[in-house]
């Protein structure tokens, strides 16, 4: 049985905040980096980098960050984008889900083996699971969940939304 979480207008609601909050603490930027972990972190990410694009003159540019998101230790973690491109720079690191916050700490290891100006996590739904000490800086809803309970984010023309099942 799915139950509704978050209808598309809810999540539209959710990207355009985390946009601005995003905005916000790098208003004196020229360039933020936005990464996103491939799947949903991508699909969110882009959707975020959208909104920034209308509300800043910064160059909001989008990286895929790759991982096998079963065992990221032994796949490494792979950027779009050349590191020079994102050293000293502001990155924002956005998955969809924030479960056992394997995904996002792993990307945040990676991310630190360069000089960064400063680095924020986003995720759409916090699912307070955490075996790491990673947080979300910015986060959609915030979600108390039994372990046996999962989250599904569905990216659809129109029709997005998150369902618990």
């Amino acid at each position: 049985m799915q139950n509704k979480i978050l209808s598309h207008e809810q999540i539209q609601h959710k990207v355009r905040r985390i946009a601005y909050q995003i905005y916000e603490a790098n208003v004196t930027e020229t360039e933020i980096i936005i990464a996103g972990i491939d799947g949903g972190g991508l699909n969110f990410a882009k959707k975020i980098q959208k909104v920034l694009q209308n509300i800043t003159d910064a160059n909001v540019l989008l990286c895929k960050v790759s991982m096998n998101k079963h065992n990221p230790l032994e796949s490494g973690v792979k950027t779009s984008i050349e590191e020079k491109d994102y050293t000293n720079k502001s990155i924002v690191l956005v998955d969809d889900v924030l479960n056992s916050g394997t995904t996002l700490i792993y990307g945040v290891l990676h991310f630190l083996k360069t000089p960064v100006k400063q680095l924020k996590t986003a995720v759409l739904v916090n699912r307070n699971h955490k075996k790491y000490p990673v947080k979300a800086d910015y986060k959609g809803i915030s979600l108390s969940t039994s372990l046996q309970e999962h989250i599904e984010v569905a990216f659809k023309p129109k029709n997005d939304a998150v369902y618990l099942t």
